[in-house]
């Protein structure tokens, strides 16, 4: 069961990433430069952020199995469609269709979690997971540096195929049990403003270079996408079954967590996404070298997030929490010392080694903070909500770049990219530091009762409160 969670969310987690090294050939072959390559990861990110929280109502009306069967089956024939688009435009809707079913991936496989393990065994089991998709967001350059320098941009969306139908044949030779959760309706109102909400103020970031925040065009989706996003905060709060709980929010570690993943995955986007884009267009590495760049945050990862991840389930995450974004902050910010021509072993590779030891440190207790403060009954919409959290996150951060770069990317743009990337990050540590409350650990009561067929006593030791 781990596994399939591990590779339903891999190939969301991947497609997030992959792309990234893949923009530069992408926007020579169909044109638009760097708003072109916004929409093609916004495009994305808006429908699979904004259906995310849909996704997890459907998951507990249909039955977590079944949506991700769906999800799986939508993912691959979109990523097909991306493959073949003959034009940016065709790209960009078939990106968003994409993030449609991406959508439905990620709470369902996390879910599967949460049913099936319980306490240290869950925060070990995320921290497996956490292993298995950060690797895939994080590696994902590498892949489709590979794909892009050999056989064309167009297989990193084909490459999808292959842990699609892996996990397709899992689902069926294994026959996981289904969990439904009865008298669930969908809010299909609220999920319309949720889109509009966050189409418009992306729409207005992305495009204002071009137009200028003086302009019609720039300002109505903004302001109307503002209005939406408080129409749908309002239809949650009288919803008879909203969307997003914002009832949730009155639990201190998930509110508090919510919060350090909206700083913490704004930087990962746009950290991931300006490095590759950097040393392709400005220091002019071919894509394979540029992603090759990012493969020690992977190995890192793969050493050493599941162990984490146990650490925090004995410890507790807070610490881990507020130490792990601070160092990965602080590794952004030695890469402010970079310069043209870039010397990669001296002026970013130690940046990276922090930030991947700081990374790993953060997301499996991360995770397990958030939803160990949930019921298992709210596992489904409360990793909705997380998952909804770091893509919406990452979302807005991707559609700032244009804003802090200046139109055109160059090393000083590079520079204030990397110094946004560093505080966002350490804002995350703080904010956690500050927040976060490690669970309280019970004693062990120690009980006396008799066997109930001999005279003698046996004793067994139960923990107060199971």
């Amino acid at each position: 069961m781990l596994w399939i969670a591990i590779l339903a969310s891999f190939v969301s987690f991947l497609d997030s990433s992959v792309i990234n090294v893949a923009l530069p050939a992408i926007s020579r072959e169909l044109g638009g430069g760097l708003t072109t390559q916004q929409w093609v990861v916004d495009a994305y990110l808006i429908t699979l952020g904004s259906l995310i929280l849909v996704a997890g109502s459907l998951s507990d009306l249909l039955g977590r199995v079944v949506v991700l069967r769906a999800g799986l089956i939508g993912f691959g024939a979109t990523s097909v469609m991306c493959a073949l688009a003959p034009t940016a435009e065709v790209l960009v809707v078939a990106r968003a269709l994409q993030g449609v079913a991406g959508a439905l991936l990620v709470p369902s496989s996390l879910a599967l979690i949460t049913s099936n393990f319980d306490e240290a065994p869950r925060a070990k089991a995320i921290g497996q997971w956490t292993a298995g998709t950060t690797v895939a967001f994080i590696a994902g350059p590498l892949l489709g540096g590979v794909l892009v320098d050999s056989v064309g941009w167009r297989w990193v969306f084909g490459i999808n195929v292959l842990p699609i139908v892996v996990t397709l044949y899992l689902l069926g030779v294994l026959r996981a049990k289904d969990v439904r959760e009865e008298g669930v309706s969908i809010d299909y109102p609220g999920a319309v403003l949720c889109v509009l909400g966050l189409a418009g103020p992306v729409y207005a970031l992305i495009e204002q270079g071009n137009y200028g925040w003086g302009s019609p065009l720039i300002m109505m989706p903004f302001v109307l996408g503002i209005l939406c996003l408080a129409g749908f905060l309002w239809r949650e709060k009288t919803a008879r079954q909203p969307l997003l709980p914002l009832s949730l929010f009155s639990v201190r570690n998930f509110a508090v967590g919510n919060v350090a993943t909206a700083f913490v995955y704004a930087a990962l986007s746009i950290g991931g996404f300006i490095i590759v884009l950097f040393l392709q267009q400005v220091a002019g590495y071919p894509a394979t070298l540029a992603a090759l760049a990012l493969l020690p945050v992977s190995i890192v990862n793969i050493l050493l997030a599941s162990w984490f991840g146990s650490l925090a389930g004995r410890f507790g995450p807070r610490w881990f929490m507020a130490g792990g974004p601070a160092l990965a902050g602080v590794g952004y910010l030695l890469m402010l010392e970079s310069e043209i021509p870039i010397n990669y072993w001296t002026q970013l590779m130690p940046g990276i080694l922090l930030f991947a030891l700081g990374l790993s440190a953060t997301v499996a207790p991360l995770t397990a903070a958030i939803l160990g403060s949930v019921s298992e009954q709210q596992a489904g919409i409360g990793s909705a909500v997380n998952n909804a959290v770091s893509r919406v996150a990452g979302l807005i951060g991707i559609a700032l770049v244009g804003l802090v770069v200046g139109g055109k990317l160059e090393l000083e743009g590079f520079h204030r990219v990397v110094a946004v990337t560093a505080v966002l990050l350490i804002l995350g540590g703080i904010v956690s530091a500050v927040g976060i409350q490690n669970p309280i650990k019970r004693p062990a009561v120690r009980t006396r009762q008799k066997a109930p067929s001999q005279g003698t006593r046996s004793y067994r030791i139960f923990r107060s409160g199971r």
